[in-house]
């Protein structure tokens, strides 16, 4: 760990922001240069370099736009800012924590982790929800709990102490948050909704779902001792507004000034409508037409789902990857954070990448961080998500009597021509890439459960038996978060009027609802994620007790022994498993980096996790495809030895492979009883050096399959012996 302090940075081959830097622009032009500056690398990880989530939502700060087109009355989003239309027409929706969406998808992350249920048996509909105007209206009061108690404390607190100071300060992020929203008609309108329906249905009838007409009283007792209930006094409405009796009034103010100073286009509508929301006063009963707002919250509710089903639909792919990101570092579960995995995002399109005018300086980048002896920031993996998988072939259908699934354009992916020639350019820097075909329904457990894998098997055959092969490994079944057939979510039901006022409708057609179509993560980057964990030798530390804290996790083999229900993912169970028959063709040829959802215990207790069971490459084996450990391992002494022997020099390698016991090769056999011990039982390493072609032949054996490394020796001014 000395000379080699990580071995799990890992490069996404993914564009998250079109609006940020990106590794093509950042590396420039290299005609003639074959290596970069530390400058130019410091530049290139200040903006595509991070260490977990929050950094990368920090440095990449996904976004969708949106503007509104008055011609059909729709409200348009998109991922890439939208030219030719002026800046102030056009607002932007930052997708992070703070995102109604992303947050309901953690939140149901979080739940089925701790439930540990199967797909089948989750109450997925318990959770979606949490998009709907009623939802968002519950975050706003808390929100607005908070404002009131800061406020108080405020309030009572004299001018110039410093507490106050401290106070005012949490008062102004509160607001700055809460203001964000006045000229944002969008994120007002779950509030207009849930006002109208507090109002108008202020008295209605549980059993009837009928509000009748209300007015506020009190309980007393008559002269004979009657009980009954009397209209209360209504107060003046300045006999209410005293600032001193009621803070609520001072604050209400506050929110008024406030959206006068802020909002460019004012509407008396709207800031009755945040004061009403951040602040509400027990004042003058407002008297109002029930037929307008009715109307008015039917045409928001309206308005409201379909901006969101547009909306949904635009920024699900986007968030896709943000899970697949968050998936990555998730699976580092470590208290005691050692090697932490990194994620360097190039922030382009592959096929962008790929193109010959451009892979020159994807080559100088590998070239100035893989090429060296310095090893802080070696690039071991990569990640390429959504490979295009094409579909099979149906009927065409003449005539549809039935409503069917609408013709919508796919998914564009990554092609396996841009993949195969990434592997062939990377394969000269060892890099190890995870990828995996396009994530949905038909690549899930569930897709596999029931279809088998032989299809994907079939299509991964074009990088079989190739120079890159070992270096390219496919990941299966992809995650589902949510899956297609339980992913609507119910906005509200449409009101209609009474004869004493207004009521929502029960009737089936006036419950809107939208569908997500599935929400689903590709197993590359939980695969590159659990990898990238296990290197660390602190991670390893949790699970296992035999761990040699000065060496990484390269020749950890998942596969081994009980490896896998110790080193589990984070991720919950999605069905009850594979049948034997699919099991049978995964072990009949060892296929790929494959994800486990069976039952299984450790020491009387049950696994509720997402398990791997295969970690293989596509490099070709007599009884089928090799084990992604021996890669890596082959990898790590291949570039200890060229450290150690000074850019392999003759003399030094006969020192590095001598019986002497300081020797490195004596170090590795003296330390193999541990979980991560370079060199295992079962294994060796030796070597033959031909003088006539310069060359060294290293025998790496694995439990007595051997895997052959060859360097070019440098030539020094004399040999020495072992």
């Amino acid at each position: 760990m000395d000379i080699i302090s990580q071995t799990n940075r890992t490069m996404l081959f993914e564009e998250i922001n079109p609006e940020k830097m990106d590794l093509i622009t950042l590396v420039g032009d290299v005609k003639g240069i074959d290596s970069l500056s530390d400058e130019k690398i410091k530049e290139i990880h200040q903006y595509l370099l991070v260490k977990s989530f929050d950094e990368f939502l920090d440095k990449f700060s996904p976004t969708v736009y949106s503007f509104y087109n008055a011609a059909n009355q729709k409200v348009m989003y998109t991922l890439k800012k939208p030219e030719g239309i002026q800046d102030d027409c056009i607002s932007e929706i930052a997708i992070d924590q703070n995102n109604d969406f992303l947050k309901m998808l953690f939140t149901l992350i979080d739940t089925k982790r701790s439930q540990g249920i199967t797909n089948v048996d989750f109450k997925f509909e318990n959770l979606l929800d949490m998009i709907s105007p009623k939802k968002v209206m519950d975050d706003i009061r808390q929100v607005r709990k908070e404002i009131h108690y800061l406020y108080g404390e405020y309030e009572k607190l004299d001018e110039g102490d410093p507490k106050k100071l401290d106070t005012g300060d949490k008062l102004n992020l509160m607001f700055e948050v809460a203001s964000k929203n006045y000229n944002n008609v969008m994120a007002m309108l779950p509030l207009a909704i849930e006002d109208i329906k507090t109002r108008l249905l202020l008295g209605v009838n549980q059993d009837e779902g009928e509000s009748e007409k209300l007015q506020i009283g009190t309980l007393s007792i008559g002269d004979n001792g009657e009980l009954k209930i009397i209209e209360a006094p209504q107060n003046n409405s300045s006999e209410l507004m005293v600032i001193e009796e009621n803070s609520n009034y001072g604050l209400s103010t506050v929110f008024e000034e406030d959206y006068e100073a802020i909002t460019e286009s004012p509407s008396s509508y709207v800031k009755d409508l945040v004061v009403r929301t951040f602040s509400p006063l027990p004042a003058v009963k407002a008297e109002f037409d029930v037929e307008t707002e009715v109307q008015n919250y039917n045409t928001y509710l309206e308005f409201y789902k379909n901006a969101k089903d547009e909306f949904v639909k635009t920024v699900k792919p986007l968030v896709e990857k943000l899970l697949g990101i968050k998936m990555y570092f998730d699976q580092y579960t470590t208290k005691n954070k050692g090697m932490q995995p990194s994620l360097l995002v190039t922030n382009t399109k592959l096929d962008m990448l790929v193109k010959s005018n451009n892979l020159p300086r994807l080559r100088t980048y590998l070239n100035t961080v893989n090429s060296k002896n310095d090893f802080t920031d070696t690039v071991w993996y990569g990640i390429v998500p959504a490979l295009e998988l094409e579909a099979t072939g149906k009927m065409k259908v003449s005539r549809s009597r039935f409503k069917g699934n609408e013709k919508v354009a796919k998914q564009e992916g990554n092609t396996m021509e841009s993949l195969s020639i990434l592997l062939d350019t990377i394969k000269d820097y060892k890099v190890q890439v995870f990828f995996n075909f396009m994530a949905e329904e038909e690549t899930t457990f569930n897709g596999i459960a029931t279809a088998g894998i032989d299809r994907l098997i079939d299509k991964c055959a074009v990088l079989v038996r190739k120079d890159y092969s070992e270096f390219a490994i496919p990941c299966l079944p992809n995650f589902t978060i949510i899956p297609k057939d339980k992913s609507g979510v119910v906005i509200d039901a449409r009101m209609y009027t009474t004869e004493n006022g207004a009521r929502l409708s029960k009737e089936k057609e006036d419950i809107l609802k939208l569908w997500i179509e599935g929400v689903y993560v590709g197993a590359s980057y939980v695969a590159a994620g659990i990898v990238s964990a296990y290197q660390c030798p602190e991670y390893l530390k949790e699970s296992f007790r035999n761990v040699k804290r000065n060496y990484p996790g390269v020749r950890f083999d998942i596969e081994a022994g009980e490896n896998s229900l110790r080193a589990v993912t984070t991720m919950a169970k999605e069905i009850s498993g594979f049948t034997n028959n699919i099991k049978d063709a995964i072990n009949s040829r060892s296929f790929g980096f494959v994800f486990s959802s069976e039952n299984a215990q450790l020491q009387d207790k049950d696994i509720k996790r997402i398990t791997v069971y295969k970690a293989r490459s596509l490099a070709m084996e007599e009884d089928g495809f090799d084990s992604i450990y021996k890669t890596q391992v082959s990898t790590y002494i291949e570039r200890i030895l060229r450290f150690q022997s000074g850019d392999f020099k003759h003399e030094n390698i006969v020192r590095f492979f001598s019986n002497n016991p300081s020797s490195q090769k004596s170090k590795w056999l003296n330390d193999k009883g541990y979980v991560n011990s370079i060199i295992h039982d079962g294994d060796d390493i030796g070597y033959i050096i031909d003088e006539k072609t310069s060359t060294c032949q290293i025998d790496l054996v694995f439990n007595g399959n051997v895997k052959n490394l060859e360097v070019m020796i440098t030539k020094g001014t004399s040999a020495v012996k072992a």
